[in-house]
């Protein structure tokens, strides 16, 4: 905990003396004096030899809990399947909570017409270019790689020997030419001539047990 420390002094204020380096710091009243550089340096001086503290415990319900709790909201979308009482080709019923309500009152039954379902579930798609989870600090995804090599160099770490690679392991997928996704290839056929494979067709009525 004491390295963790030190290391996250050190980011913190490299960072800060940068920042002011590059003019990105603003100050105002009786802080307008740091905008000089040694002025700037003499503040931050008493902040190398404070010793920080990382706070950190074990989380109430354990590690597990967490992860399950986050995992929630990695692939959440609209409205989760167990919500989901009956559908036909004109109406979609599913449960709702009211929060104007307290107790088992809450929660009742809405129905909608096919067509306005499908345009509040298209509300909450996003955008192409938008991420659904924002991550932050040192494991970031846009910075976790420099971040990485930067915290074993102060720690005097060697990087992780690399994994083998698995011979038996799959081809890689083609990506597909619309979205840029893996595309797995069920059938090839020629043209003018029927595939042999059938999705399977929805039913008129889909009725879900959330027992």
């Amino acid at each position: 905990m004491r390295v963790l420390s030190k290391l996250f002094r050190r980011l913190m204020i490299e960072k800060l003396v940068a920042a002011h380096a590059a003019g990105r710091l603003v100050f105002h009243g009786a802080h307008a004096a740091l905008v000089n550089t040694k002025v700037f340096a003499a503040y931050l001086a008493p902040l190398k030899r404070t010793r920080w503290y990382v706070y950190a415990k074990r989380p109430l319900a354990g590690p597990k809990a967490v992860l399950a709790y986050l995992a929630r909201y990695t692939h959440r979308v609209a409205i989760s399947n167990r919500r989901l009482i009956a559908a036909d080709a004109k109406t979609v019923t599913f449960t709702v909570k009211d929060y104007r309500i307290t107790g088992p009152g809450r929660y009742r039954t809405m129905t909608l017409a096919a067509h306005e379902f499908i345009r509040r579930l298209l509300i909450h798609v996003l955008p192409s270019g938008f991420h659904r989870i924002r991550h932050y600090g040192l494991l970031a995804s846009g910075v976790k790689a420099d971040n990485l090599v930067l915290a074993r160099k102060l720690l005097d770490l060697a990087p992780p020997a690399p994994e083998p690679e698995d011979i038996a392991a799959e081809p890689a997928l083609k990506p597909c030419p619309c979205c840029g996704s893996a595309m797995r290839i069920i059938e090839v056929f020629e043209a003018g001539k029927p595939a042999r494979h059938r999705s399977t067709m929805m039913p008129a009525v889909i009725r879900i047990d959330t027992s």
